[in-house]
């Protein structure tokens, strides 16, 4: 893969991508695989070329990647299906919408229990949570 077919990101924590559901987004999805949307933000010194790279790839029919260190320290990737960036006092913020094999997904929920009565709190230590996507 050339290295224009791919955002690379250098430095820094794993991206934290946050799945979504727009209407836009299912015409961009479409595959033989099941697949989620996420969006994930990402800190740059030139949003706006990035996502020409993006644009470029698309115009030719080419797929783009995201590549990115895991959690675990492994390279990985992910297929970018939408992009855009926002000009910020700080620096560009690039938005990236990438598909997500549904193997791959995995959600991770936290409750705050402090506002809860004491009583409550061994109920819910009781109570198992399924989650459903």
């Amino acid at each position: 893969m050339s290295e224009s077919r791919k955002i690379t990101i250098i430095e820094g924590p794993p991206p934290t991508f946050e799945l979504v559901s727009d209407s836009w987004l299912l015409g961009l999805t479409e595959s033989p695989l099941p697949s989620r949307v996420a969006m994930c933000r990402v800190r740059t010194s030139n949003g706006p070329a990035l996502v020409e790279r993006c644009y470029r790839a698309w115009h030719d029919g080419q797929p783009i990647h995201l590549e990115f260190q895991g959690a675990d320290g492994l390279a990985q990737q992910t297929t970018i299906v939408a992009a855009r960036w926002i000009g910020q006092p700080e620096g560009h913020l690039l938005l990236l919408w990438v598909r997500l094999d549904e193997d791959d997904t995995r959600v991770e929920i936290g409750f705050d229990l402090s506002n809860f009565d004491d009583d409550l709190d061994e109920d819910v230590d009781d109570f198992d949570f399924d989650l459903l996507i």
